[in-house]
């Protein structure tokens, strides 16, 4: 079997080195600099000739980590590695996944195209805005979930009485799981967007009175949407509200308006790094269910458990 190599780019390294802790391999060296006009530069500078090569790096903005990722993924097929994973803790780019308005891109297909054709081999994420993603790859991905990582987490907080909400009907199978996995209610809510991240709350379904309610999403960008469902959680009855999100994007003045929220705390994962310290704000690492991945895939053994959301369906 070739050797293993873990590489990391400059997008999320801290996550980068507790998989490495996590899977008892070090990181790689690498060089990665600018030119003065901003151009990226990369040298791997250890030789992996014939090596089964992980190269992880989150996309979020700015789009210098996509591109850092492209060119980190070239760098290493033309250095001969026999096999390139990308490991994308957070897909970005990932919204844009159907045209439904005229002229517009389907950025998605395109990512996955850029990093088909930069040489990836195989995929490695975390949480897809949109599962059907998975179909725009014409190489290998494995799609894991971070449903496990939440789970133990609110196991151990013992929340009694508890409801389990989606804020959007596109959310609502992860909800569903959560709801089954944690023996709780599964609230929705039925919501119109007038403008790209702005969110207005128009009806709850399910009963809310009494209960503590659970949010959970795959991402908060401005927070609004999530704010507005604490909002009418609370006008409607609710006890205590938290959150979970697997990507916290958190840009604008979405710390300051979870902050001022009526949720207790929004429990977020590190496939994007949030600085220490923020207001009810917890961070749980995915480090461990990656590291699994990645030493899986390289040993050629299932990882199915880690992404079956509704194996116990």
């Amino acid at each position: 079997m070739s050797t293993i190599k873990l590489f990391s780019g400059r997008g999320n390294r801290p996550l980068a080195e507790r998989i490495a802790a996590e899977a008892a391999i070090p990181l790689g060296g690498l060089d990665i600099k600018n030119f003065s006009d901003g151009e990226i530069w990369v040298k791997y500078s250890e030789n992996i000739r014939g090596d089964d090569v992980f190269v992880i790096q989150s996309t979020q903005p700015p789009a210098d980590n996509l591109i850092e990722l492209l060119i980190l993924i070239d760098a290493a097929k033309r250095a001969s590695a026999r096999r390139v994973t990308a490991v994308i803790p957070y897909f970005g780019y990932g919204r844009q996944d159907r045209k439904d308005q005229p002229r517009v891109s389907v950025t998605a297909r395109l990512v996955a195209n850029l990093i088909t054709e930069a040489g990836a081999d195989r995929v490695i994420t975390m949480d897809l805005h949109a599962p059907q993603i998975q179909g725009f790859f014409d190489i290998p991905l494995d799609h894991l979930y971070s449903s496990s990582i939440f789970l133990e987490y609110f196991r151990k907080l013992n929340i009694a009485n508890l409801a389990v909400a989606s804020p959007d009907v596109g959310g609502i199978k992860m909800a569903r799981s959560f709801a089954k996995r944690l023996n709780a209610d599964l609230l929705l809510i039925d919501k119109r967007r007038p403008n790209p991240n702005e969110a207005e709350v128009m009806n709850v379904i399910g009963h809310v009175e009494g209960k503590n309610v659970l949010i959970v999403d795959d991402l908060i960008d401005t927070a609004g949407t999530f704010v507005n469902a604490a909002r009418a959680f609370r006008h409607r009855g609710a006890l205590k509200i938290y959150g979970a999100c697997t990507h916290p994007i958190l840009s604008g003045d979405a710390l300051d308006r979870i902050a001022n929220s009526e949720v207790e705390f929004v429990a977020v994962t590190d496939s994007i790094p949030v600085r220490d310290g923020q207001k009810r704000i917890e961070v749980r690492s995915a480090a461990k269910l990656l590291a699994e991945a990645i030493v899986r895939t390289h040993e050629n053994k299932s990882i199915s458990s880690l992404f079956d959301i509704d194996k116990d369906k």
